[in-house]
């Protein structure tokens, strides 16, 4: 039976009886595993001076809603203070990233018997969320969402991934065929995308349940375009080392399995590589790196001998990602600057030319089967730090509390929800983000602040630059502010919005670096003469160049020039 990617949604928020059908109907064995969910800090989760108040729920209920309604910015074009100096493909990475590693805050269990859409439902106890609530992602930087279980290499003994590898070259990922016409036989709009006669820059669909959905580890993967492309470049870069050690190593390529396994572990040493020392150091506080790598870590640490997301990562801080949306981008020359077709490549367009946008059938002239030439990235745009510190759209938006308007009106969610304000709820990410943290009993971003020994934000600090009717509304949350709100505010305050502040920095940090150096087959635990493993004993570029930092890795790819 052919792999179906579970069908998750982007921060969305899954029913159970939608899990269970998808069960019934679906192999899910590629990805299948339960991984445990816990807190960084179980003893401020369970002390109710170190959360909101849960003695009239509703009131707090109201007054989150309240707020995640005012952080959202008015429609129309970006400021240009909402510029950071970080280029656009870290907002995409740290998608890819959250995907790898978890999956699950958002969906109801059968035991809770609540959840956010209810009016009045009570923050759930935390050893309750720690039994119940599993995360369906191993937190190891493996790239399990590329590779599932691995290809079959004995007939024998077939694995659920097979149909995301090649048949004629069994240890290659299928990459997808871009469309050069629709499925009416027009051709789209625009020109074509250097180089152009590369048209292997999809992701593979054909997928039993909707021709046009892609056949990858992770459906989340394909719900905007620019992390789908990003996951297109991860199948590309897989498969460009297979060719490397073929040229490089010919001891590693004596048969398919030792082949296999030697070019999967140079693409995760690499990715984990490149997530420590270009991700982490482009979002985190200068020095926060550093001072793990060569210090240690204080405070993350396996328990009882096993891996676990910290729910103050997953549910708090490692959203950042979301205030850092643009709502349109310079996508390439047909959507972009030069307008070739319109001059920028909006949200709606974004979501709409992937597999659950139904390639364009919902909002250009397509449908098309697979993704059309015009519609391939150019990366050029997205990575240069150089011309995102010019604060213009060659950037990603600064991390602080002021949300692109796109992100009150998701597209793909909500949808089959009998109730009008159920469904605008789930499509409103600011509201679903500050409702989770309560219901899931995240401590405050004042106990974070005093956990790390950082300095707390003043009433002040918290106030700076709002609007009236925010500081209104956050009048409420000043002395216990909900963590989520309270990381944005500290990095827009103290970090003028172009990186994490402290609490946020060490928590992201802390987890990202704790998870890789508890996991005994990461680049950090592999080295010798007491040298940690780094690009110098990897893959090199065509004239030698090492993977420094993402340009290097998409380079290598083939998909930027």
């Amino acid at each position: 039976m052919q792999n179906i990617p579970f069908q998750f949604s982007h921060g969305g928020f899954i029913k159970q009886e939608a899990v269970e059908r998808s069960l019934e109907t679906t192999s899910l064995e590629a990805i299948d595993v339960e991984t445990d969910f816990d807190y960084l800090f179980p003893d401020l989760a369970r002390n109710p001076n170190s959360l909101l108040p849960a003695d009239n729920t509703t009131d707090v209920i109201n007054k989150l809603k309240k707020l995640g309604e005012l952080i959202i910015d008015q429609n129309g074009p970006e400021p240009e203070e909402a510029n950071s100096n970080i280029p656009p493909v870290y907002t995409y990475w740290g998608q890819f990233i959250d995907h790898d590693i978890t999956a699950n805050t958002d969906r109801t269990v059968t035991d809770l018997k609540t959840d956010i859409t209810k009016d009045d439902f009570k923050p759930l106890s935390p050893d309750f969320v720690r039994d119940k609530l599993k995360n369906l992602r191993r937190p190891t930087f493996d790239l399990d969402s590329v590779y599932g279980d691995g290809p079959t290499l004995d007939p024998q003994t077939p694995t659920e991934a097979r149909d995301f590898y090649q048949e004629e070259d069994p240890v290659k990922l299928k990459v997808g065929q871009n469309a050069q016409q629709d499925v009416n036989g027009n051709p789209p709009p625009g020109v074509e995308i250097p180089p152009v006669e590369d048209l292997l820059r999809d992701l593979p669909r054909n997928n039993p349940l909707n021709k046009r959905l892609a056949v990858i580890g992770d459906s989340r993967n394909d719900e905007n375009l620019i992390v789908a492309q990003f996951h297109t470049a991860f199948l590309r870069f897989h498969n460009a080392v297979v060719d490397w050690v073929r040229a490089n190593e010919p001891d590693n390529a004596k048969d398919n399995k030792t082949l296999f396994v030697r070019a999967q572990t140079l693409v995760r040493w690499h990715y984990q590589w490149l997530v420590v020392n270009d991700f982490l150091k482009t979002v985190t506080a200068n020095g926060t790196v550093d001072s793990i790598l060569s210090d240690g870590l204080k405070f993350y640490q396996p328990r009882n001998g096993d891996l676990f997301m910290p729910l103050e990562f997953s549910v708090a801080a490692y959203r950042f990602g979301h205030s850092m949306v643009r709502g349109a981008y310079d996508f390439n020359r047909n959507f972009g600057l030069e307008a070739n077709v319109i001059p920028t490549a909006p949200f709606n367009l974004l979501f709409g030319f992937t597999g659950r946008g139904n390639i364009g059938g919902s909002v250009g002239q397509g449908p098309f089967d697979t993704l059309p030439f015009n519609w391939i990235i150019e990366w050029d745009r997205f990575v240069d730090k150089q011309k995102a510190a010019q604060r213009k759209t060659l950037s990603a938006r600064k991390i602080d509390t002021h949300l692109a308007f796109p992100l009150s009106d998701l597209i793909n969610e909500g949808e089959g929800e009998q109730s009008d304000a159920i469904k605008q709820l789930l499509k409103h990410l600011a509201k679903r983000n500050l409702l989770r943290g309560y219901f899931l009993s995240i401590p405050t971003g004042q106990s974070l602040a005093d956990k790390l020994g950082v300095k707390k934000l003043t009433a002040d600090e918290l106030k700076r630059g709002n609007s009236a009717d925010i500081n209104q509304a956050l009048e409420p949350f000043l002395e216990k502010t909900p963590a989520w709100y309270y990381i944005l505010k500290e990095s827009e305050v103290r970090a003028n919005g172009d990186s994490l502040g402290e609490v946020g920095s060490r928590i992201v940090a802390e987890t990202i670096i704790g998870l890789i150096k508890n996991d005994p087959s990461s680049y950090l635990n592999e080295g010798e003469y007491n040298r940690v493993w780094d690009p110098s004993k990897g893959v090199k570029l065509p004239n030698g160049g090492e993977i420094r930092v993402i340009g290097d890795f998409l380079k290598f790819a083939g998909v930027l020039l």
